[in-house]
């Protein structure tokens, strides 16, 4: 299987670098991708990076709270960015050597070369995507909610069926495009409009063109609490919509970094570091948010 690596990498393993073993996969009878037994992290993982010494982060254009506070993910305040600098910790870089960058939403995981060498912005870890880019083990299981203003006809449902013949709002490769459709359309596209980011759907419930918009749920509660969304309430969770395989970090698919970064996200897992992540930044967004019916 070829590795999608960047060329500085592939020179580095040419030139002996380190010895690496790395994941790889296979399909089974009925053509489903499946994960091969866990590749050992060996080498020194400094020398593996976009950039040798520094690890390359990206994040969303812009990233939101309570991800990244302020749109500022350097300041490492924000679940997210608080995450990746106890990761990058954890694989042995020191904060001053983790650099940022910035990719729109699809960019996390496409395949192929890239310039940077982890990508987190609530990236839904699924099999189709594991076919094109590598994932660390899963860092948090959000659900879905509904926005609208306070002034829309819908704004005092309660449930799902009385959604049914709204006007969505969602943003492109999300998960909540399939929510939406399935659970409240009773699988039909009409009325699902996408947007090439939040932003933008925000900005299509705000002036009209959509009644609701739906996506994480610590972010619907950012979007009316900031008023991103003017004049707009939460209406609820949508039942059966916590991720069961989670969000994770997206890597080029067979990375050399993926092993430190599945050992290191683990490490941080099992020590209670990401559970004090969650509680310090996403236990006002998540708490006390009605389920829809």
């Amino acid at each position: 299987m070829d590795f999608v690596i960047s060329r500085r990498q592939m020179l580095k393993i040419a030139a002996g670098a380190g010895a690496l073993t790395l994941a790889g996969c296979g399909t089974s009878g009925d053509d489903t991708a499946t994960d091969a037994a866990p590749a050992e992290a060996t080498g020194d993982v400094k020398e593996l990076t976009f950039e040798p010494g520094k690890l390359t982060v990206a994040t969303g254009n812009p990233a939101w709270e309570p991800w990244v506070m302020n749109d500022d993910p350097e300041s490492g305040e924000g679940f997210e960015a608080a995450v990746i600098y106890a990761l990058a910790e954890k694989m042995g870089f020191a904060k001053e050597d983790v650099v940022w960058t910035r990719t729109e939403f699809d960019e996390a995981f496409a395949p192929g070369q890239h310039d940077w060498d982890l990508n987190i912005q609530q990236v839904s870890i699924n099999e189709d995507r594991k076919k094109a880019i590598d994932f660390s083990p899963a860092y948090f299981r959000p659900t879905q909610a509904v926005i609208v203003k306070k002034d829309s006809k819908y704004a005092s449902a309660t449930s799902c069926a009385e959604l049914k013949d709204a006007v969505f709002a969602v943003m492109m490769g999300t998960t909540a495009i399939d929510y939406v459709k399935d659970i409240i359309k009773g699988g039909s596209d009409e009325g699902i409009d996408i947007f090439n980011n939040n932003s933008d759907a925000v900005a299509a419930v705000d002036n009209g063109q959509a009644d609701c918009l739906v996506t994480d749920t610590p972010q619907c509660v950012y979007m009316v609490e900031s008023e991103q969304l003017k004049n707009g309430v939460v209406m609820g969770q949508i039942p059966g919509t916590e991720d069961p395989d989670g969000l994770g970090i997206t890597l080029a698919k067979d990375s050399p970094l993926t092993p430190f970064v599945t050992d290191a996200m683990n490490a941080i897992l099992d020590d209670g570091t990401v559970d004090g992540l969650i509680e310090q930044w996403l236990a006002s967004y998540t708490t006390d948010i009605p389920t829809l019916a």
